[in-house]
């Protein structure tokens, strides 16, 4: 991260933590319509969008620590087979044999040495997805082997992190994460450890959790004990980009302020004052959420299971420490961002329920929240203006305030 970058954005909290009203030119945000919450049709247009056409986290490369590694990915409702090729490169396929459909693989996760087989009629592949063996060849006179290899799924990373795409057009992995990614490349990204993933899940429409992610306009209230003592968020500074990506900077309290927890873990050596003195909550669009400091990275993806269900898996990131286990206050550290995140999920099935209600007509957005509206004029762009039908469009009154260099 440039010199330029750090004192913009200090210059930001500064502007916050001294301004008295909404700063001028800030447009009337229009609700945000209730339908979008609970509506069938808009939530299948959707999860079309986001989950089936563009770039979406699957897991880190310590899940596939050796060649023949694999795992079934299956949070976008399709079961995807994520491996680690003979030749050490990271391969995506739909897990399902070209012969009648059956699963290539059966287990979530494991390790072949060289082959794939079908157990339902023994079709074989190798770790690029070829097919190289049928079940009695001599009944296959016209099959051309070479036309019958599994469906390949777009597959890149970021660092240790590792990404996939069902859309064949969509634009690279690269394209999609600028500017965000240039953010935290001076961070270790390619040394990045696997420390610790949990799942949760929720009874409630994704984006009433993700949405609590994106402002600290609650911290006072439902962080009262967590991290409202922590950070302050009448300095939060937000960031808006493109491609639906932004960023909130929350100062701590007290600039001398250090975690306790933390104190003698392995730091990540590159780390600037932003992730030293502040708490800066990426979100990687359409749902990662990914808070940064130098001794590790909590991210947490909301993956949507149905209108009003979804699963929350909260992911530990921490720089390399070497061999032997993981420093012991680990323990301690998941254990108190494990009570932030269920503090934030507490609300969701009770909103859920009164959000069906005659009673909810749309959401309110202040300017401290200005991160939500972002996003969902970041989902009408994907769906399609014209396809989102009209009671539910959300208008991109924000563009303005989105930075571009």
């Amino acid at each position: 991260m440039d010199a330029q970058t750090i004192k913009r954005w200090m210059e930001s909290v500064a502007f916050e933590r001294g301004r008295t009203a909404v700063p001028s030119g800030f447009p009337a945000l229009p609700d945000i319509p209730g339908g979008r919450y609970w509506e069938p049709e808009f939530f299948a247009l959707e999860r079309e969008a986001l989950f089936k056409r563009g770039w979406v986290y699957v897991g880190h490369t310590d899940q596939l620590p050796e060649p023949g590694s694999f795992i079934v990915w299956r949070r976008t409702g399709t079961p995807i087979l994520v491996i680690r090729g003979t030749d050490g490169q990271i391969r995506a396929f739909y897990n399902t044999c070209r012969h009648r459909g059956a699963p290539v693989v059966q287990q979530e996760a494991g390790k072949t040495s060289r082959y794939f087989s079908c157990g339902y009629h023994g079709w074989t592949y190798d770790t690029t997805g070829s097919l190289t063996a049928v079940t009695d060849p001599r009944d296959w006179a016209h099959l051309d082997q070479s036309c019958r290899s599994l469906v390949p799924v777009r597959c890149d990373l970021l660092g240790n992190w590792i990404y996939v795409c069902e859309d064949p057009d969509a634009p690279s992995l690269d394209h999609f994460l600028e500017p965000i990614a240039r953010y935290f490349r001076h961070l270790p990204l390619h040394d990045l450890r696997l420390v610790h993933r949990r799942s949760v899940e929720v009874r409630g429409n994704y984006k009433v959790v993700l949405e609590n992610f994106l402002e600290a306009y609650h911290f006072r209230l439902l962080h009262r004990h967590t991290t409202d003592r922590i950070f302050d968020n009448l300095g939060t500074s937000v960031h808006l980009w493109d491609h639906g990506h932004s960023m909130m900077l929350s100062p701590n309290r007290r600039p001398d302020w250090v975690d306790p927890g933390t104190i003698g873990m392995p730091e990540m050596a590159t780390a600037t004052t932003i992730e030293r003195d502040h708490n800066p909550s990426y979100l990687v669009f359409p749902n990662m959420i990914v808070p940064i400091a130098p001794t590790g990275i909590p991210a947490v993806a909301f993956w949507p299971q149905g209108v009003d269900r979804t699963i929350l898996d909260v992911i530990w990131f921490a720089p390399d420490w070497g061999g032997g286990e993981r420093h012991p206050l680990w323990e301690t550290r998941i254990a108190n961002f494990d009570r932030i995140v269920d503090e934030d999920i507490a609300f969701v099935e009770p909103i859920q329920e009164s959000i069906t209600s005659p009673g909810f007509r749309g959401v309110p957005l202040n300017y401290q929240e200005r991160r939500i509206y972002h996003w969902h004029a970041e989902l009408d762009r994907r769906i399609g203006m014209e396809r989102v039908p009209e009671h539910l469009r959300v208008p991109p009154v924000l563009d303005d305030w989105v930075e571009r260099d």
